[in-house]
């Protein structure tokens, strides 16, 4: 089981840090052209975001019927194809849609495999190593893409393309045959009535809808810095204000991390403590001048989203590997974050357009996180762990 994890681990980074290598030099070909407008990298982004929405319904009961292994190796294979559709100059968007559509594939799969191998005590542990290794891919895959593609596209395309074969191929070792059985009727009907199963108790309510909470707030924060950073450090660099980010991911590495020793499964409610700590420091960010303040106040705001998000993740696969399947429960978070993503793009891009300034909207984000997260959790029963306590 143990070798499987690690085998899961790594294809985890290598296609993780493919994705975000291939996102770096599809903004760097498309900057390099020069002739389209601004709003061809946003959707460029929203690209990859649709398939998780759209086929939501079919993505989490495919990875339910099949083994898992074969499902991230065959997700693997699409990815591939969609970075050699750049490599021969296919349009953009359309290239990296399928990319997107191979992710989607993935995710239910990666996700939904971490509770077959891994008893529920260790559950949490296995989270924080997957959450750890997909931000070390995201550093280092965003560092490379972007250098690589600076010097050669069609070499970054070329090193992508091996990075996804390299982690199909892991895929394929990984001997894992669990699979929960093939879903019967049709997918959209199932896939709301699963819906509806999943979130009938206010702890699964609070893990999808937590989840989504942060990942929105994340996503608005990243583009955020972009604006706030020259107008708050006088920095503009893109290069720095990109260093900025990687405070950001650095912290959420670190609080995945420390997960297991401070919100253990039984104690799931301190998640929403983080989740008020995130939002004050979002807002103090706001007040900030200093270059080296900013970078703790991020790496703070990570650390603190890394410690909300990993047990509501570990929380809500259980529940779904106890009722729905975990591939049908990893799809319906996918769904519920992704659309949640691109509403709150969405609204940035419309408040940005109506001259609203980045430190009032960064302002609001904090207080936005704070308030979203006292009503998703309103209704979160008492932990376990603190029943237990009383009763002994």
């Amino acid at each position: 089981m143990k070798q499987n994890l690690y085998k899961v681990l790594t294809t985890q980074f290598l296609t993780a840090f493919a994705d975000n290598a291939v996102l770096f030099t599809a903004i760097t070909l498309v900057m390099k052209q020069g002739a389209l407008g601004g709003w061809y990298i946003p959707a460029l982004q929203a690209s990859f975001l649709v398939a998780f929405v759209v086929c939501a319904p079919w993505v989490g009961r495919f990875a339910d019927a099949r083994p898992k292994p074969r499902i991230l190796m065959g997700a693997n294979a699409i990815k591939a194809v969609g970075a050699g559709l750049l490599l021969f100059q296919v349009e953009p968007l359309l290239a990296y849609a399928i990319i997107g559509l191979g992710a989607a594939a993935y995710s239910p799969a990666k996700y939904g495999i971490l509770p077959e191998l891994v008893d529920e005590q260790s559950l949490v542990k296995a989270n924080g190593w997957i959450e750890g290794s997909t931000i070390l891919a995201i550093l280092s895959g965003t560092l490379v893409g972007a250098v690589v593609a600076e010097y050669s596209i069609t070499l970054a395309l070329i090193f992508i393309v091996g990075l996804y074969i390299a982690s199909a191929l892991v895929a394929w070792t990984i001997r894992h045959d669990v699979v929960v059985g093939p879903a019967s009727g049709p997918a959209v009907g199932n896939f709301f009535v699963q819906m509806r199963g999943l979130l009938a108790t206010p702890r699964a309510r609070f893990s999808v809808l937590g989840v989504s909470l942060f990942w929105s707030s994340a996503t608005v924060l990243r583009v955020l810095l972009v604006a706030w950073a020259p107008v708050a450090l006088l920095i503009h660099s893109t290069t720095e204000i990109a260093l900025l980010t990687m405070f950001v991911a650095i912290g959420i590495a670190v609080g995945s991390v420390l997960v297991p020793r401070l919100i253990p499964m039984a104690y799931l409610r301190r998640a929403r403590l983080a989740a008020y700590v995130m939002g004050v420091v979002i807002i103090m960010l706001a007040t900030v001048d200093g270059l080296w303040t900013a970078r703790l106040a991020l790496f703070l705001a990570g650390v603190c989203g890394g410690l909300f998000v990993v047990p509501i993740n570990a929380a809500l696969q259980e529940i779904g590997h106890k009722t729905i399947g975990s591939g049908g429960a990893v799809a319906i978070q996918n769904f519920f974050e992704n659309l949640a993503m691109l509403l709150a793009s969405g609204l940035y891009a419309l408040v940005a357009g109506a001259g609203v300034g980045p430190v009032v909207t960064m302002v609001c984000l904090g207080g936005i996180v704070i308030i979203a997260t006292v009503l998703v959790s309103w209704h979160l029963p008492r932990d376990t762990g603190s029943l237990l306590e009383k009763k002994q």
